[in-house]
């Protein structure tokens, strides 16, 4: 299924490595916030809106398949 998302993604380098679900952009700063006070050299975050190819996982939880960047 295909729905717009708000994701937080880690990049490493110029490829996306995560890219985790967030309920909205405030939050996705708030925890792009948190893991920048943690990051390594060559590790960057960015909050995108985006539509994205979506999973449903066994507990019911939805992630992200594969974005589809515009």
């Amino acid at each position: 299924m295909v729905e717009t998302v708000i994701a937080l993604l880690m990049f490493v380098g110029p490829d996306i490595k995560e890219h985790r679900i967030q309920e909205s952009m405030s939050v996705c700063l708030k925890h792009k916030r948190e893991a920048m006070r943690q990051v390594k050299d060559n590790i960057d975050y960015k909050c995108i809106k985006s539509e994205a190819e979506l999973e449903t996982n066994i507990d019911g939880s939805k992630s992200i398949k594969a974005l589809i960047l515009k």
